[in-house]
């Protein structure tokens, strides 16, 4: 995670740092946001989504982009650089030490001469749970 420094305090960044603490799964702006008003926290989708963009480059929060292109974000339980299994159809969502990514990473940079690199990789697929139909997802259905 990223060593930048302590971000000012806002009600409406306390609203959704608190409800990312009650989440294990990544959620898009909107489900933060739906979440919110549902406990009453009067805090716009727009502040919403400005939010979660300066936490995650702060890195207090990961943020990842799905296969149909939304982000999503999540508090993640480690501060160690590290990657996501995320199920497709639920949002689960498994932290995982990467080091044959790490190694490959910095091998195939370096073979194309660069240096000072970083990468991202995440993992889609479909949970136990799902697979064996038991979140009640139907076949096919995504997030």
């Amino acid at each position: 995670m990223s060593t930048a420094p302590k971000l000012r305090s806002t009600r409406q960044r306390a609203a959704v740092a608190e409800a990312l603490e009650g989440i294990n799964d990544f959620r898009s702006a909107q489900e933060i946001h739906a979440l919110l008003r549902s406990r009453g926290d009067s805090v716009g989708l727009t502040t919403v989504y400005r939010t979660l963009a300066t936490l995650a480059e702060a890195g207090e929060v990961d943020a990842i982009r799905t296969d149909d292109g939304e982000t999503v974000y999540r508090r993640c339980a480690t501060s160690r650089h590290h990657h996501h299994v995320v199920c497709r159809y639920c949002g689960h969502t498994v932290e995982v030490q990467g080091p044959a990514v790490e190694r490959w990473a910095e091998r195939v940079a370096g073979e194309a001469g660069f240096v000072d690199v970083t990468h991202t990789v995440e993992v889609f697929g479909t949970c136990p749970d799902c697979a064996r139909g038991a979140r009640g997802k139907a076949a096919g259905e995504t997030r």
